[in-house]
């Protein structure tokens, strides 16, 4: 399989010494941070040089004003292709991620910066609008539990994206294999975090819904249980690099976009609606696609300590698409008849931005070329630090 190299950005400025290649080993493991991105274009290279010049003070305004100068001309260069812009969607990602677990060499007091927040709300603004637009408009006359969670099934159902997780099974080779991991790897060594900031925006039946899934994503009480350590481990098993963020240079915008969704739901209370409705859909495709998956990998010879963040998901999604479709979603709407419609367009929005990644890698991969930016490293032999995991361990608790 052919792999495209990292294309130089016209008017971007030279990556940061500290920013990882993409080709290159990032922030050691354990940090916890996202290594510092290279930039990809003048809006990021402003952006990330302001960041790391020290902790906001009473000149931030100032040393954003390249950042605010920049964001214009971004916006009207992605003009009707916002969610495959790779300047604009690196930018939110980094934006984002100050509320997550942060930048590498980027000071936290930057995350509630007000000057920085605005310069956020702009490239908000029409990252939404392309947002809803891909969604389309799903339709729904009924607000009760049943009625809403008997509509969210039928989106599912009808979504005729392409099929990763059947290619996977059937045709993957070791190296897409690998290059489905790093695609992944943005969202899934964070899982669930995106979906956790609804928590406190909920009450009642949907509140304890959404808990009871999370306290699932989250091991239940177990670090090496989460879904987020489990899809680690499974990095490691096909000799990839776990740290947290460490192929954040390597994936296209169009997987940016979709981790940007669900932060964009997430972060703003007037969306929780829509985060709830995206939780859905998620759960929903989950766990047929995690059992291909699983099948992929072990067709290409993989172990079972490989295969288990798949295996887990067959069983575990299938019961979480039950509780997030009726007790999360349908009582929420319940709850707040007027959220419905937001509801619906974060399902939609999921199954749309998901698919649209799906796209992205079958149609290079059916190229013989690489869904990445860059050629992952060359295989190397990485054991789980906690030795094999007993079968015993492998049951849900």
């Amino acid at each position: 399989m052919t792999s495209t190299a990292v294309p130089r950005v016209p008017g971007a400025a030279p990556a940061s010494p500290t920013a990882p290649s993409a080709g290159e080993p990032a922030a050691a493991p354990g940090t916890g941070r996202l290594p510092l991105p290279r930039p990809r274009g003048p809006l990021t290279a402003a952006l990330l040089g302001a960041l790391v010049s020290g902790p906001p003070g009473d000149d931030a305004a100032e040393r954003l004003r390249p950042v605010g100068d920049a964001v214009g001309p971004a916006l009207d260069e992605a003009a009707g292709r916002v969610l495959r812009d790779d300047d604009v969607q690196l930018a939110l990602a980094v934006l984002y991620e100050l509320h997550y677990r942060g930048v590498d060499g980027v000071d936290d007091a930057w995350e509630w910066e007000p000057a920085l927040l605005a310069l956020r709300a702009r490239l908000e603004a029409p990252f939404e609008t392309a947002v809803r637009e891909r969604a389309g408009r799903p339709a729904c006359a009924e607000t009760d539990a049943a009625g809403v969670a008997r509509r969210l099934f039928e989106l599912a159902a009808a979504d005729d994206g392409p099929s990763l997780s059947r290619y996977v099974a059937r045709r993957a080779d070791a190296e897409q294999a690998r290059e489905l991991l790093a695609l992944k790897s943005l969202y899934q060594l964070k899982e669930a975090d995106p979906h956790t900031w609804a928590v406190p925006r909920l009450a009642g039946t949907p509140k304890a819904a959404l808990v009871e899934i999370q306290a699932d994503e989250y091991g239940g009480g177990r670090p090496g249980r989460m879904h987020a350590e489990l899809f680690a481990r499974t990095m490691r098993g096909v000799g990839l690099d776990d740290t947290y963020g460490r192929y954040v240079d390597a994936v296209p915008a169009v997987v940016l976009a979709a981790v940007n969704t669900m932060s964009l739901f997430g972060l703003h209370r007037r969306l929780r609606g829509a985060i709830v409705g995206h939780l859905a859909a998620f759960e929903m495709t989950s766990s047929v696609p995690s059992r291909l998956y699983g099948n992929g990998f072990r067709r290409l010879g993989h172990d079972a300590d490989t295969t288990w963040y798949f295996d887990e998901h067959v069983e575990a999604d299938a019961v979480h698409e039950q509780i997030a479709a009726r007790d999360l979603a349908g009582r929420l709407v319940e709850q707040e008849p007027a959220l419905r419609d937001d509801v619906l367009l974060g399902a939609a929005a999921c199954l749309a931005v998901e698919g649209d990644v799906a796209a992205h890698a079958l149609e290079r991969w059916q190229a013989g070329e690489s869904a990445l930016r860059a050629p992952l490293d060359p295989v190397v032999a990485s054991p789980s630090p906690e030795g094999p995991a007993e079968d015993g361990d492998r049951r849900r608790a």
